[in-house]
């Protein structure tokens, strides 16, 4: 029990970090779309792992907190004029708001496959995997 606690505690930590206004930041500080990439890199292995433990509900709370953080130092940005400039024609607080759902879509994936590589390791072995 304490060991999912733990699992479950870790991953929320870790979602808990602004990606998407890091994604926006690195985007408009140096016209790199690897901030994007590393996004969608993290939150998959995150959502893999979420899956693969049953804690598909911290991977849940961990996002409502990365976009949470990720709004609240968008923010603060949105007073420097060529900041929500940049994200024209939508502005920075959409273009967030629409990274954070897209980003969704692969973590479902993941899950989705964690829980079907749990599901056929059962099958398999008939072993319940230890949280």
């Amino acid at each position: 029990m304490m060991k999912k606690v733990a699992v479950y505690s870790l991953i929320i930590c870790l979602f808990s970090f602004p990606y998407a206004y890091f994604s926006l930041f690195q985007d408009f500080n140096s016209s790199s779309m690897k901030g994007y990439l590393l996004l969608l890199v993290i939150s998959i292995i995150l959502a893999f792992f979420g899956g693969l433990t049953n804690n598909s509900i911290a991977v849940l709370i961990g996002n409502i907190l990365s976009f949470i953080i990720s709004y609240y130092f968008n923010s603060k940005m949105i007073n420097i004029d060529s900041w929500d400039g940049y994200f024209k024609p939508i502005g920075s607080i959409r273009f967030l708001v629409v990274v954070s759902v897209i980003n969704l879509i692969p973590q479902l994936v993941a899950i989705k496959y964690a829980k079907s590589q749990n599901k056929k390791r059962i099958e398999r072995t008939g072993i319940l995997s230890k949280e």
